[in-house]
């Protein structure tokens, strides 16, 4: 049996799992809020163009409203100042959108504060129980944060000192973008950084690192507490849009039963 027919055979059976990654998208979908002066994205919006109607009697079609950073959606290396003259999301090489992936699991730690770091020495503990991070993979990492994805103020978790999420320390950052075989970080929260990292040196270091070092990032997913800790297949295509900077994307995974 080829290669293809065993995968299509192991979907028919039910052996192979497709699990949906993706936050449904609509206009109660929570977004960044920036504060001022910086410029901020729209929320999600549909605007019907016809429904069977005289606008078109047999068809029904709407424009769409959005803002590239907008639920879950894919960070090329041009969405940060640091890869700049990285690819946009058209130019992604296809083969880097099909990779293996692994879950760190830091959901009660995130529980227990909501500032938590991944550190370095935590993805050390990880590998001592689950062997390498996958060459040309992806580092999903787990917080419980998508139990929050249906309140925009939960989601946010923001005060008068700034928003307060989990995520991953200056130091990690670095070691992913430079030292870490992986293509990138995937992360159930706004963005790829801690809520905290405006703060940091440098600030909003996983861009900063990660996309400079022509990497990627993918945001605001769910179900990782459906996956393995080793052994799934992401499947995360942006819109290939020319000189984009991201892009929503239906991030879905491959798990063997």
């Amino acid at each position: 049996m080829s290669v293809l027919k065993a995968l299509l055979s192991g979907l028919d059976s039910g052996a192979i799992e497709v699990v949906d990654l993706t936050a449904p998208l609509s206009a109660s979908t929570p977004i960044l809020q920036l504060p001022p002066p910086f410029a901020n994205t729209i929320p999600f919006g549909l605007e019907e163009i016809s429904r069977y109607d005289d606008r078109g009697p047999a068809w029904y079609w709407n424009d769409i409203h959005t803002g590239e950073h907008t639920g879950t959606h894919f960070d090329a290396p041009i969405h940060w100042v640091t890869g700049r003259d990285g690819d946009d999301v058209s130019q992604v090489p296809p083969r880097r959108l099909v990779a293996p992936a692994v879950v760190v699991d830091v959901a009660d730690r995130a529980a227990k504060d909501p500032d938590f770091l991944l550190e370095v020495r935590h993805i050390r503990e990880w590998e001592a129980g689950h062997g390498p991070l996958p060459e040309g993979g992806w580092l999903l990492l787990r917080t419980g944060w998508d139990a929050r994805s249906g309140d925009q103020q939960a989601f946010l978790n923001a005060d008068e000192t700034g928003p307060h999420t989990p995520g991953v320390s200056v130091e990690a950052a670095r070691w992913l973008a430079e030292e870490s075989p992986v293509i990138g970080i995937g992360v159930e929260t706004v963005g790829t950084d801690a809520g905290a990292a405006h703060s940091f040196d440098p600030p909003f270091p996983c861009h900063s690192y990660l996309l400079g070092a022509n990497k990627y990032g993918l945001t605001q997913l769910r179900n990782l507490d459906r996956l393995p800790p080793t052994g799934a297949v992401v499947i995360a295509p942006p819109l290939p849009i020319v000189g984009g900077s991201g892009s929503p994307v239906r991030v879905l995974a491959l798990i063997e039963q």
